[in-house]
């Protein structure tokens, strides 16, 4: 138990460290963007996120639909709208070739017709948290820049599976942003997401994983961002949330589903996630069979000082995101977070097929 302890204590100071940090992020001039966003079958969402996208505060800037393959008027919709506004365009796809994941595809359609060198994505159920979204993000596009990687909560709804999902995103932001910040980038998510056009086509796209379903985010930052070329913004204005799953079948298959991808980073990367994760557990595997032992002061004593550091982490981070995460909870979600991790990942070792959507 002590070494499983002792490996948390140093991931979670590494944690602390890195969202203790003051950055100061010099101006530059905006540069143009490309928004991006995939649909299928999202009209409704898309009725409510267009609007929002186009009344962004930023000079330059286009907003691209992906019409992935969609059964409701997402088509008709976007045709009478693209007419409304210059700025609005559609691509559609009317099918996907065999043995490419759907959303790589439209993906990559849409970046072949996005005019500026600047491509920010999000999903249609997202929603920025205002309307200088774009222009924070864009203040890290410096010359040496490839990508910037962003947080993309979800929204707090009653019930504790609500809880343990934004308590599961926060933990996964708070690995891969502290990571990206001490110059060791591994993932990023599709829902706050920039890079350059040019580096999705010089290094030809998802060419080397089309047959994988998802990773279009975090497997291609996997693959190509580096310290030196990748920048984090974390301000709160910077954020796109969206409403979580409302089951846990849905999220659980959600989860499997973003696991999966993980089997493809690179190896230290695995080793590094694989090794958080499994001291994680074997702390509170241990914990039983030591208090059993007798070794009462030992194990509690250790139990208390790592939740200690759990909860100091979560604040520090939520205060950095802008907001208060509910820290009575993240007692009983730490315990939980263990054997969920555990089974989901069992779980992802047996599914063979994994969509992304019909």
């Amino acid at each position: 138990m002590c070494t499983f302890v002792g490996i948390q204590v140093i991931y979670l100071l590494v944690f602390i460290v890195a969202f203790s940090r003051k950055k100061i992020i010099a101006s530059v001039q905006p540069l143009p963007v490309s928004v991006i966003v995939c649909a299928h079958d999202e009209e409704k969402n898309l009725r409510e996120l267009i609007p929002v996208l186009l009344n962004q505060d930023y000079p330059e800037f286009e907003v691209i639909i992906v019409d992935d393959r969609s059964n409701d008027s997402t088509f008709d919709f976007l045709i009478a709208e693209t007419a409304k506004d210059h700025r609005l365009r559609m691509v559609h796809v009317n099918r996907t070739p065999p043995h490419v994941d759907s959303k790589k595809y439209a993906l990559t359609l849409g970046i072949k017709a996005a005019r500026f060198e600047w491509l920010l994505f999000t999903d249609a159920d997202c929603r920025p948290a205002g309307n200088s979204w774009i222009s924070l993000m864009s203040a890290h596009f410096h010359d040496a820049t490839h990508f910037v990687l962003a947080y993309s909560p979800y929204l707090k709804m009653k019930g504790f599976l609500n809880a343990f999902i934004r308590f599961d995103t926060l933990i996964t932001a708070i690995q891969y942003l502290s990571f990206a910040m001490l110059g060791n980038p591994y993932m990023g998510v599709g829902r706050n997401l920039a890079y350059r056009r040019s580096r999705f086509l010089e290094v030809k796209g998802f060419n080397d994983m089309l047959g994988i379903t998802g990773g279009d985010d975090d497997l291609f930052v996997n693959r190509y961002a580096r310290g030196k070329n990748t920048s984090v913004c974390i301000e709160p204005a910077s954020q796109t949330t969206s409403k979580p799953k409302t089951t846990l079948g849905n999220f659980l298959h959600q989860k499997v589903r973003h696991l999966s991808v993980g089997r493809h980073y690179r190896f230290g990367h695995r080793l590094l996630l694989g090794l958080f994760m499994i001291s994680w557990l074997g702390v509170w595997a241990t914990v039983i069979p030591v208090l059993l032992a007798g070794e009462y002061y030992i194990g509690g004593s250790l139990i208390i000082f790592r939740i200690i550091l759990v909860i100091l982490t979560v604040h520090l981070a939520a205060k950095r995101f802008g907001y208060a995460f509910e820290l009575w909870l993240v007692p009983p979600l730490d315990f939980i977070y263990a054997f969920y991790y555990l089974v989901t990942g069992l779980r992802t070792l047996v599914t063979k097929k994994i969509r992304w959507k019909n």
